[in-house]
């Protein structure tokens, strides 16, 4: 009949491969949190084209590179209903601050 193991030979892989999730696990919030924020950047794309850049000669403003201060105040001014808008106030209801915030840091990060 064959030797049967030690637990102890099962225990130091099994260890490893538990540091490794664990290790993994920051990684794997990083990239959720980061795919959420483009998610959220993506609903401007009807308007604002994809990526925040408007195809030519378009009325609306492109997003990508704009100072996220700057986008920041504009979706406040929409939300309080102090910037005149078509459907950007509508919009920017739907949106809690931190999300706004994830948005304009999204585009500012975008080359124009």
């Amino acid at each position: 009949m064959p030797a049967i193991p030690h637990r102890a030979a099962f225990a130091r892989p099994a260890a490893w491969a538990v540091t490794a999730l664990l290790a993994a696990a920051p990684a794997a919030a990083q990239d959720a949190n980061a795919l959420y924020t483009r998610a959220l950047a993506a609903t401007c794309a009807n308007c604002h084209g994809t990526s925040g850049r408007p195809i030519d000669g378009s009325e609306v403003p492109g997003l990508a590179g704009m100072p996220a201060a700057y986008m920041i105040a504009q979706m406040q001014a929409f939300k309080k209903g102090e910037r005149p808008a078509t459907v950007m106030h509508q919009l920017a209801k739907g949106y809690t601050d931190e999300q706004i915030q994830q948005i304009a840091a999204y585009f500012a990060a975008q080359k124009k």
